[in-house]
């Protein structure tokens, strides 16, 4: 077969970087809050807000990075999470969710507040720091996060992720870039510069890489999920090569020599850590690529297909519906129409 295109090659052999940039990780809104307490707030589900804070995002994701002081997170359903200086909480589901000083308080921020002061945050009329709660102590300080993303057809980081992360962040100085990054956030928030608010949103976007790099690194030996694949020796090296080279017509058979494993034991480990088999997770891999193209560039239907290895763009067309539930055309038909909205 011949060499992988340029747009194959680009995406290089780092599957995580390859990732976020194939569903489009981009800055929403970014804020800090300086809350007395006790304070709270109730955040509704994110399918309720994106159209206000990044009308052409599929999904958006929240995260928290607390600087001072301590709460608790919580989503309906799910265990509250306490949380203190040095944690990034991180909602990638979308679900609804409250922070609050103590379990169980009202919130200060009812759902119909915080929506309005996300519209009153969006269209700039607010400030940076946002002073909220009763005036007592003790204070806390945090940095709230709001990127949208694709989640369709498919976002292998987001889709294996809990419902809610807390991650510490480094107390070494030797491995503090996410301080860095977090720091050189505020110190630009507290200028006002032209061009500030872009850069504050693509530093939102590297404190979130960060996040998810550190969350990596720390996830228990027994983890399963896409980050936990990647992190394993033998998968991790069949997750580069699919990146690498998705257009490539790979098989099991291959993928199993080259990362040393019988077929049957590639494909439970990749299974048990990923939640897709190999060629499964292939097929999904160039869904994603497909439709990233489609919205994004005047390609053809068959120069896309080709991209990402159809010879045939009848067998493309019935495996892109398939995965995605609307044709290559409907799909970028109704892309068009959200980047107009």
């Amino acid at each position: 077969m011949a060499e992988p295109s340029a747009e194959c090659r680009q995406h290089g052999t780092d599957p995580l970087s390859d990732v976020l940039r194939t569903v489009k990780l981009t800055g929403a809104l970014f804020f800090l809050v300086d809350a007395s307490f006790p304070w709270g707030m109730k955040v509704p589900p994110a399918e309720v807000f994106s159209s206000t804070i990044l009308p052409r995002a599929q999904h958006v994701v929240s995260y928290h990075v607390i600087l001072k002081g301590a709460g608790w997170a919580s989503i309906p359903g799910v265990t509250s999470t306490w949380f203190e200086a040095g944690d990034v909480i991180v909602f990638p589901h979308g679900d609804r969710y409250s922070m609050l000083s103590e379990p169980g308080q009202p919130a200060e921020f009812d759902v119909e507040a915080t929506m309005g002061y996300f519209r009153e945050m969006a269209a700039g009329r607010l400030p940076f720091v946002s002073k909220e709660g009763g005036g007592g102590e003790p204070r806390s300080e945090f940095v709230c996060g709001f990127l949208g993303c694709d989640m369709q057809p498919f976002n292998p980081v987001l889709s294996t992720l809990p419902p809610l992360l807390r991650v510490k962040r480094s107390e070494s100085v030797s491995d503090n870039l996410l301080n860095h990054l977090i720091d050189l956030t505020l110190a630009e928030a507290r200028q006002t510069r032209v061009g500030g608010e872009s850069i504050r949103l693509r530093l939102s976007e590297l404190v979130f890489v960060e996040v998810m790099r550190r969350y990596l690194e720390t996830l228990p030996a027994d983890e399963t999920g896409w980050l936990s694949g990647l992190r394993d020796p033998a998968i991790g090296k069949v997750l580069i090569m699919l990146h690498e080279q998705p257009a490539y017509p790979w098989t099991l058979n291959e993928l199993a020599s080259r990362a040393c494993m019988s077929r049957s034991a590639l494909a439970a480990r990749f299974t048990h850590l990923v939640g897709h088999a190999p060629m499964q997770y292939l097929t999904l891999w160039r869904m994603q690529i497909a439709a990233r193209l489609l919205a994004d560039s005047s390609m053809k239907v068959v120069a896309v297909s080709r991209e990402i290895g159809y010879e045939s763009e009848a067998a493309f067309s019935r495996a892109f519906k398939k995965a995605v539930g609307l044709s290559p055309a409907a799909w970028r038909g109704s892309a068009a129409v959200t980047s107009r909205s």
